[in-house]
């Protein structure tokens, strides 16, 4: 019997499996899931909502438990970590967590779905007690049960995707909250012209946000529990430290093993997503997920792209090809969404230091528009920024930040990109219309039209 072994239980490794179960069967393929972890399939995007208190968790966070996979012929095996990959022998050196135990695992195909690692700032103090990642449901609950009452300024260091969304997180919870970021303005996915209206609105919500801070060390008190983080400028008081710095590819596994890694640290693949190279060694190896770094269809360039959306789709693609069909993941635009409480954040395409460093001539449009007809009640403002190719007028990049249902129009633009549409082309879109979701001139077509005016110019 064929044995397919998978380094990783959450989005992309069970995909890889569940798919390739579904479509060979359980006659002439053992499937073997390795995760080193309590958890497999299960949302990380939702921590900062559960540890906010607007979701239950951990289980609701959980898309399909061990048991569901074993019931549904994958042999899942939590608690064991891979340690390493022997391309030569085909095989997995394992280590159980608990025991210790090493054991060596053969494998005919082998998934490396390996996600993502936190950054963490290379400073003193950074792992005193009191300093949660949320990375995984156990961070999570680690965060959760460090919320004692007594504990009420929180700082948040990164003022990214998760960072922003852990500053809400800690207000919903009623603590006093600052956000360290060491960019111009927080959101470092927009441009600092749209970054500063993020800024600004955090600040209305009693959100402190300091830009350009230059994190140096964590403070404790006697206790060995948090009590401050300095910066350059000044030291800000805290009895809780969560970190939003991002993440990086897992990728340490596969460049020990000599798979090929690209630019940003991810594993290289094809469009089928099977590892690159012409080594014979690589016949069977397949990554997906956060480890593995796509190609953006804007730029033309690689990239690494963290989120459970690519990781699904590459994980789906994984296993039907092993599966004897034919799949592709041809690449992404870099849509992305996220909110910091009532305020919706939102981007897609390239942003200006993208496409200076693609080469691209460009022209941006920003426009102020509403999220209703203006008359109708709860209409709140919408600003909008375009990039379009001078030459072209094709689209190159928009961001959106707003109330109201603002982020979701990203999507229009997504699609767009991926047409490869001119902004032009977008004037004449037959989008939905009535008073209670749009102005009669929906927010993106006001803005094409503008970014169609300069690039005729």
């Amino acid at each position: 019997m064929e044995r397919l072994v998978v380094i990783g239980g959450d989005a992309a490794g069970t995909s890889a499996a569940s798919q390739a179960r579904r479509r060979r069967g359980a006659g002439d393929l053992e499937i073997v899931v390795l995760e080193r972890g309590p958890y497999t399939s299960y949302s990380a995007c939702g921590i900062p909502y559960w540890v906010g208190g607007l979701v239950d968790g951990p289980d609701a966070l959980i898309a399909r438990a061990p048991e569901v996979h074993r019931a549904r012929g994958l042999d899942v095996r939590l608690g064991t970590e891979a340690e390493g990959i022997d391309l030569d022998k085909r095989e997995v050196a394992v280590r159980d967590t608990a025991t210790g135990e090493a054991a060596r695992i053969g494998f005919d195909q082998l998934v490396v779905a390996t996600g993502a690692s936190p950054k963490r700032p290379p400073v003193p103090g950074i792992d005193a007690d009191g300093v949660f990642g949320v990375q995984t449901l156990d961070d999570g609950r680690a965060l959760i049960d460090g919320l004692a009452p007594h504990r009420r300024r929180a700082v948040v260091i990164g003022g990214g995707y998760i960072g922003i969304e852990m500053a809400e997180a800690m207000k919903e919870r009623g603590l006093d909250v600052v956000v360290l970021d060491r960019g111009a303005q927080p959101m470092s996915t927009l441009d600092p012209d749209m970054g500063v209206l993020v800024h600004e609105q955090m600040e209305a919500m009693g959100i402190d946000v300091v830009a350009g801070a230059d994190v140096q060390g964590v403070e404790t008190g006697p206790d060995g529990w948090v009590r401050a983080v300095v910066t350059a400028d000044g030291t800000h008081p805290a009895d809780l430290v969560v970190l939003g710095t991002g993440v990086r590819p897992a990728s340490e596994l596969a460049r020990d093993a000599g798979l090929p890694l690209g630019d940003s640290g991810g594993i290289r693949t094809d469009l089928r997503m099977r590892v690159w190279g012409r080594d014979p060694r690589h016949d069977g190896i397949w990554a997906a997920g956060d480890c593995v770094e796509v190609l953006n269809l804007v730029s033309g360039r690689f990239q690494h792209a963290a989120l459970g959306t690519h990781a699904n789709k590459q994980g789906r693609v994984v296993g039907m090809n092993i599966g004897g069909e034919y799949a592709t993941f041809p690449g992404i635009v870099g849509t992305a969404i996220s909110k910091v409480c009532d305020l919706e954040i939102a981007r897609t395409g390239l942003r200006e230091k993208d496409a200076d460093a693609a080469g691209f001539v460009y022209e941006t449009a920003t426009i102020e528009s509403t999220g209703r007809a203006g008359y109708y009640p709860g209409a709140d403002k919408m600003t909008v920024k375009m990039l379009a190719e001078r030459a072209s007028g094709r689209l190159l990049g928009v961001q959106i930040v707003g109330r109201d249902g603002a982020a979701k129009r990203i999507d229009v633009a997504a699609v767009a990109l991926t047409a490869r549409m001119t902004v032009e082309d977008l004037t004449a879109l037959d989008l939905g219309y009535a008073p209670p979701f749009s102005p009669v001139w929906d927010p993106i077509l006001v803005a094409a039209r503008k970014a169609a005016q300069k690039v005729a110019q």
